[in-house]
């Protein structure tokens, strides 16, 4: 007879559900609906900049650079902060650094109401937003999906990931219509107030994993069965784990694919389209409340597309699914400047359903081979993927903005994330396709 290790009964107890009580809705979905709510609390600034770069230029007379440079500062906080977040997030739970997070972003929306400075809204687009966002990115969807769930965590990724787009569907008709009257600062206590207003539900219903709730991830029929998800780690400082992780990951080459590509993906949604296409169509006579419209058709499909791709990652090979992806948001970016005018015509309309299809639809397979590749620690290994998002999101909020200075139009701005597209795709597709079964590594805390 083997020895059993010492305490293995009292964990596979803490772990399954009392006798006599067996639960009609697994409490993985719960955590799962809360952690939608607080993604869509979060993501209404998202939805901002765009809308609210005209008013301010016009109440401030601000260039297009200086609030480019502030969505920037943003932009690589929300990707520097997130692999950090993902080991806070392993060290102090899941719930407190939501909460934290949220807080922080509604603090920031609710102090634009008080700049009259550039170097002000640099503090509060920028530093306090930015951390805030980059604690609540797409690393906390990934860190949900792998802590609770042992089967469907593609489904599940993608619905969270959704929530992100859900934000911007919820806020932005809304931030349109306030920032022209009575104005852009309503416009930030509306996006104060739905960040602040996720918070007690996170700290009520947000678990931080499936035993503080006495029971096994979904899909999972025993103790043994669970361990496909995250493995408990030490209880280190969060900064050194995080940049362990990253020094591990470093040496293997499909981590640097993987990072080529996301920088790319960034740099064409929240960088690019996000950040300039209002402004972009209002060059083109479009009225500023229209074109929000327009991308609000892009939350609309995003939701789809993402929650679709989710359930293809399940069942198809990730890196394939990304090759086309991206090329197939390349092919979108390269005849959009055919397509803006005063008017929205019909092939517009098709523009925005593809790029709404295709907008976060990466998010998936990429957390899915991070996983499959890095293992336990594939949740604060995304979060570096993911902070090389922001970094190419940063950039070309930047660049374009400075493209359009110069220049006078954004048309060089869209060739050129167009040719990154078509990069980004050849780089995913010569991700090894066994790369999960021999790359494997495990990184210690």
């Amino acid at each position: 007879m083997s020895a059993r290790p010492a305490g293995s009964a009292d964990v596979a107890a803490s772990t399954r559900p009392p006798s006599g009580r067996r639960h009609r809705i697994h409490p993985a979905w719960t955590v799962a609906a809360v952690a939608f709510l607080a993604l869509v609390g979060a993501a209404g600034f998202r939805a901002a900049p765009g809308v609210l770069m005209v008013p301010l230029q016009q109440e401030f007379g601000w260039s297009t650079t200086v609030l480019s440079a502030a969505v920037s500062i943003n932009l690589v906080l929300f990707g520097l902060t997130a692999p950090f977040a993902a080991a806070l997030m392993e060290r102090f739970g899941i719930r407190a650094v939501t909460a934290v997070a949220l807080a922080l972003i509604g603090a920031g929306s609710a102090l634009t109401v008080l700049v009259n400075q550039s170097w002000q809204i640099l503090l509060t687009w920028g530093l306090l937003i930015g951390l805030g966002t980059g604690s609540m990115a797409l690393v906390f969807a990934a860190t949900i999906a792998n802590t609770w769930f042992a089967t469907r965590r593609g489904l599940v990724t993608g619905i969270l990931t959704a929530g992100s787009a859900a934000g911007q569907l919820v806020f932005l008709p809304f931030i349109a219509a306030l920032a022209q009257h009575p104005g852009w600062r309503r416009a930030s206590l509306l996006i104060a107030a739905g960040a602040l207003a996720v918070v007690p539900l996170v700290l009520k219903f947000l678990k931080n994993s499936p035993a503080d709730a006495g029971v096994l991830p979904y899909g999972a029929e025993t103790p043994e069965a669970s361990e496909a998800g995250p493995a408990p780690v030490p209880r280190v400082n969060a900064a050194v784990r995080a940049l362990r992780v990253l020094r591990r990951a470093s040496r293997i080459r499909t981590f640097w694919a993987l990072v080529a590509g996301f920088a790319i993906c960034g740099a064409t949604t929240n960088g690019l389209i996000g950040t300039h296409f209002i402004p972009s169509a209002h060059d083109h006579g479009m009225p500023e409340t229209t074109a929000a419209g327009l991308l609000a058709v892009v939350g609309i499909f995003d939701i789809v597309g993402t929650i679709a791709s989710g359930w293809l990652t399940d069942r198809f090979n990730p890196r394939v699914l990304l090759a086309v992806y991206y090329q197939f948001r390349g092919i979108g970016l390269l005849v959009l400047p055919l397509l803006l005018g005063a008017e929205v015509q019909p092939s517009m309309i098709v523009f925005v359903v593809i790029y709404g299809l295709d907008w976060v639809a990466t998010v998936p397979p990429t957390a899915a081979i991070c996983r499959q590749v890095f293992g336990a620690d594939g949740g604060v290994v995304f979060g570096w993927v993911f902070a090389a998002h922001q970094l190419g999101a940063a950039a070309a909020a930047l660049a374009a903005g400075a493209v359009r200075d110069a220049t006078g139009q954004y048309t060089y701005a869209w060739f050129a994330a167009a040719a990154m597209c078509t990069i980004a795709a050849v780089i995913s597709a010569t991700i090894r396709k066994d790369a999960g079964r021999d790359a494997k590594v495990a990184v210690p805390a």
